[in-house]
């Protein structure tokens, strides 16, 4: 099953899968299919079980599927999307899932051929098992944060760990005490619109310390791929992605927050002149 995911996150329109897809590929809009839901008022959370159920089966995928993930390959934000993906589908316990290097502009690049027009999937019935090995909750990060245990991995921008702009859902500037900064994009080429080689990904993940690890950080956008080098590529299976990140854990006030925002840095914004 090749699964198209793009969407607005890349530049993609409605109308682009029509215009020039790999053949016999299906079309699922990361953005816009369900892939992330609001639950509680909290956006971009993982789907329920039967939400998943549904959203996976329409699309013709079974437990015995291999998915062959195709972003646009366009950038590092594009990547997670498929990232992201990935991890759902291993959450639900598709065994079988790949992410196509380099995306679909590297299937173009290679001179495959391309074909125009939709079709419709035809739907299989799905059972999740889920595999909660992947997944830490609030509940978790929350244990984490006090009494240690895991490494918390803050996959956002450095601007976004400082606390000197957050994401628009988030409701507090900065990050979760104790966490280490691995930008997601210290993993990417941006020249070739791929992961960096196997060794410099080792190289960049040897930051973190041996044991257990949780990558985190506006929506669980961005620590998929954080999720996806570690667990995936480099064997460190002790990973999970705190999906919720700093969109859920800022929603109580009572859960702690490290940050080097300044009150110059509020009044910058005040004025238009910052995040």
């Amino acid at each position: 099953m090749v699964l198209d995911i793009r969407s607005a996150i890349d530049g993609s329109k409605p109308e682009t899968f029509a215009q020039g897809h790999i053949p016999g590929a299906v079309h699922s809009d990361y953005d816009k299919a369900g892939w992330r839901v609001t639950r509680n008022n909290v956006p971009f959370m993982v789907p329920t079980t039967a939400e998943l159920e549904k959203l996976i089966g329409d699309l013709g995928i079974d437990e015995n599927s291999h998915v062959v993930l195709v972003p646009a390959g366009v950038n590092v934000l594009d990547f997670g999307s498929a990232a992201r993906t990935y991890w759902t589908l291993k959450y639900v316990g598709v065994a079988k899932v790949s992410i196509l290097d380099g995306g679909l502009a590297a299937w173009k690049a290679a001179g495959f051929k391309l074909d125009t027009g939709t079709h419709a999937p035809s739907p299989a019935i799905f059972t999740a098992t889920i595999d909660k090995s992947i997944l830490a909750e609030a509940a978790d990060v929350e244990k984490i944060e006090t009494s240690g245990g895991a490494t918390l991995i803050d996959a956002r921008p450095v601007s976004f760990f400082t606390g000197k702009e957050k994401a628009p859902a988030s409701l507090a500037y900065g990050h979760i005490p104790g966490a280490l900064n691995i930008d997601s994009a210290e993993f990417y080429d941006p020249a070739t619109n791929r992961l960096k080689p196997k060794a410099e990904l080792a190289a960049i993940a040897a930051q973190v310390p041996a044991g257990a690890a949780v990558s985190y950080c506006n929506t669980g956008h961005w620590a998929a791929t954080d999720w996806f080098v570690m667990h995936e590529l480099l064997g460190r299976t002790n990973t999970r992605l705190y999906a919720g990140s700093m969109v859920e854990w800022t929603t109580n006030a009572s859960r702690p927050i490290e940050s080097a925002r300044t009150k110059w840095d509020d009044l910058k914004k005040k004025l238009g002149l910052g995040s």
